[in-house]
């Protein structure tokens, strides 16, 4: 059966690996992002590429509920509904809890938790009506734990798997099911100077500065993949997992496990 899927923050990174990794289902992928035209370009040819039935690039600003409004109805429009939502873009900023600039604080909530918000009230009834959906929110471990100097996006993945838990309890009996995913390190291009510079202080490769700064937090010794995320993402999907729901879940090396 063709479906049609939307995620956010889906030009690069995780979020465009499992645009690709429901592509390959043959559904329509609705892409989304802060993009340039050439950015966009190339991520809707690799989810064509991947097998997509039809793909589009939404624009929209998460952080004005305005514009997450105008994007859900954009999105409802362009294939009469949506089967899946996946919420994957977030914002980050390190500071401590004393000097993080309250408009910061604002950005970070908005984008990372408002927003999965507001497009889960807008998608969620067409679901429940048709007696199938699904959503997922890319958490992340700090929805489980905390670290220091990352207020917002701690309070924001913990409201994030709040959230996740209350809609699910809510859909249970519609066939819509909720869930979260919580990575631990995923090797992404935007941790790259982070792996660069702890390989440098080791003098040691790039593999040996991964894992130095892995362990810190992560047993395994190893990162996920956008890839390996997108598998759990596309699992969740699936028609058997309909009595999985509610479920906040660790892709972390034992991180959550200490």
């Amino acid at each position: 059966m063709t479906r049609t899927a939307f995620i956010t923050g889906s030009a690069q990174g995780i979020g465009l690996a499992i645009a690709c990794r429901l592509a390959a289902n043959g559904w329509a992928i609705g892409l989304h992002g802060l993009a340039s035209p050439a950015q966009q370009a190339e991520a809707l040819a690799r989810v064509r590429a991947a097998g997509a039935s039809a793909v589009h690039f939404f624009e929209g600003d998460l952080r004005e509920p305005q514009a997450v409004t105008g994007l859900a109805e954009a999105v409802l429009d362009w294939q009469g509904g949506v089967d899946v939502l996946v919420n994957n873009a977030g914002m980050q900023h390190t500071a401590p809890v004393t000097g993080m600039p309250p408009e910061v604080w604002q950005a970070v909530l908005a984008v990372n938790l408002s927003a999965a918000f507001l497009l889960m009230q807008a998608l969620l009834p067409g679901m429940a009506q048709q007696g199938w959906g699904r959503v997922v929110n890319i958490a992340s471990v700090h929805g489980l734990v905390a670290s220091v100097h990352k207020a917002p996006y701690v309070a924001s993945k913990f409201g994030l798997v709040g959230l996740t838990k209350v809609a699910a309890l809510e859909m249970a009996e519609s066939g819509v099911t909720v869930n979260a995913l919580c990575p631990g390190w995923v090797e992404t291009a935007l941790i790259e100077p982070q792996i660069a510079a702890r390989a440098e202080r080791i003098s040691g490769s790039r593999d040996e500065g991964m894992r130095s700064l892995v362990l810190e937090k992560q047993p395994s010794g190893r990162m996920s993949r956008p890839e390996e995320i997108a598998e759990a993402v596309a699992m969740l999907c699936g028609d058997w997992a309909h009595n999985l729901t509610g479920v906040a879940l660790p892709i972390d090396g034992g991180w959550t496990a200490q």
